[in-house]
This record gives structure tokens, sequence and C-alpha cells, in this order.
């Protein structure tokens, strides 16, 4: 006697198709929303070579109001080789620039360099130890 596999019913189907759906939106939710619980963000404006051994770039951090913060803003050359490095403080009471209540902050940073350079960016941005 030999016995044919039943296949799933179609009840069966959707609901796994249901299950998987779900899953997939509540992962897509969490990922989501994990990037913007964290603490501190910072994005590129703009940045300047006023000569050959000087970048200003400009950048925003947003941070808790009341965190000092620290960046590291970098200068690169043609090949995005590093030419300049620079740790940046933001004390916890900056507010130049803010429209959200001292959350975002405009920062400004020259950075020396010992080759011409083409570009300007932040590279890192953390939370200042108190110890500072």
């Amino acid at each position: 006697m030999v016995l044919k596999k039943r296949g799933l019913s179609a009840a069966a189907k959707r609901a796994i198709a249901v299950v998987a759906l779900a899953g997939g939106i509540g992962f897509m939710a969490w990922v989501s929303t994990s990037n913007s619980l964290t603490d501190i963000s910072f994005k590129d404006i703009g940045y300047s070579t006023p000569d050959g051994t000087l970048a200003e770039v400009d950048f925003q951090v947003t941070r808790e109001p009341g965190t000092a913060v620290q960046c590291a803003v970098k200068a690169l050359d043609s090949k995005f080789a590093i030419v300049g490095w620079k740790v940046v403080d933001i004390p916890a009471d900056a507010r130049e620039g803010t429209s959200d209540g001292g959350r975002t902050v405009t920062q400004r940073v020259a950075v020396r360099t010992e080759s011409p350079s083409v570009s300007g960016v932040v590279d890192d941005c953390w939370i200042a130890d108190k110890a500072d």
C-alpha cells in the first residue's frame, strides 16, 4: 500500500504567507527604528579648500540637547587618501545654527592638510567622555 503525501491546504499556505509577511514587516520596522534610536547622527553639508594647506568642513550633528559630542573630521585628496584629520569638541551647550531647541548643531571646522585636499567629511561622532 502506497500512501501519497498530501500538500498543504490553501488555508495553511495563506497562514504561512501572512506570518512571513508580518515577520518581514516587523523586521523592517525594527531595522528602521533601531537606526533612529542612536544618540548621535551627523550629516556633511559642504566643504571648501581656501588654500593647499587648509580645508573647511561644514556639517550638522544631531544629539540629545545637553550632550557633549566629539567628531572626527578628515580632509581627503583626489585618491581618497587622508591628508588632514582633526577631532572637534562640540560642547553640551552649543546651540549655533539650531532651530530645534539645541538638538541639531551646525559646525564649520578648519582642518590643516599636508597636501591639497579635494573634499572634507565627518568620519564619526561619539558622546564625549565626561572626564575630558
